[in-house]
């Protein structure tokens, strides 16, 4: 007599839904979707190969996280940030950041495991081994999860979400800057073996100025090309 029927295992198609949300992030975080320019869900799907639905609900969900901008009639583009709102993703991480070292820095470091904290130096290395050789697009994945794992470590997973977002708005703006200067090795910040060793040693104060001096020198270095790139009014 034959066995009962296995019970059927739901089609998880968020699964490449995600897939198309993760590739469509990548391209904009590398600069190779432009921001303004529009797209439509049949040319995405039909990048891709495949069906209308997933590439709907993955730009959506890119929508939600303030990276595109979704127009009635004309489909979706890359949003595009102003220097203003750079200097309020700053404004905005900085405050998070303050707030995890203020608060949660001591119990995330006496509750997080070996493996955690290792993988968060191990992060921190390569980050800086890309902003080192100038390689942007290395740098920009290693950076994400660099801070993503660090601000995992409070397992708050609210707080951590949104400086994730903060930081993916922030190179979204940067990136298309970035890539018009000839030499970058000397001017990404690659202090965050630093900022590790700040916040395994609980120094509130060292990691805030790490953090703070970080910000000035990338705010310093977009306002420059932005300065340099404007018509002399003479």
């Amino acid at each position: 007599m034959p066995g009962p029927s296995p019970v059927p295992r739901p089609v998880q198609r968020s699964t490449l839904r995600q897939q198309i949300a993760d590739a469509l992030r990548d391209e904009a975080l590398a600069g190779r979707l432009p921001a303004g320019q529009p797209f439509t869900v049949k040319e995405i799907a039909e990048q891709y190969g495949v069906s209308a639905t997933p590439v709907r609900e993955a730009l959506l969900d890119l929508a939600s996280q303030g990276l595109l901008d979704a127009e009635q009639h004309r489909g979706f583009q890359v949003h595009e940030f102003t220097l203003d709102d750079y200097r309020c993703m700053i404004e905005a991480r900085t405050l998070i950041i303050e707030g995890i070292f203020r608060s949660c820095a001591e119990r995330a470091l006496r509750t997080a495991s070996p493996a955690a904290l290792a993988s968060v130096r191990r992060r921190a290395e390569e980050a800086e081994r890309a902003a080192r050789a100038g390689d942007l697009d290395i740098l920009i994945g290693y950076d994400l999860r660099f801070w993503r794992e660090l601000g995992g470590l409070i397992a708050n997973a609210y707080v951590s979400d949104f400086l994730d977002r903060v930081r993916m708005q922030s190179w979204v703006f940067t990136v298309p800057y970035l890539r018009r200067l000839p030499d970058l090795g000397d001017r990404l910040w690659r202090g965050h073996c630093e900022l590790v060793e700040a916040v395994t040693q609980q120094d509130a104060a060292a990691a805030q100025r790490i953090v703070a001096v970080y910000n000035e020198q990338a705010l310093t270095l977009i306002e420059g090309i932005q300065r340099a790139e404007r018509p002399d009014p003479a």
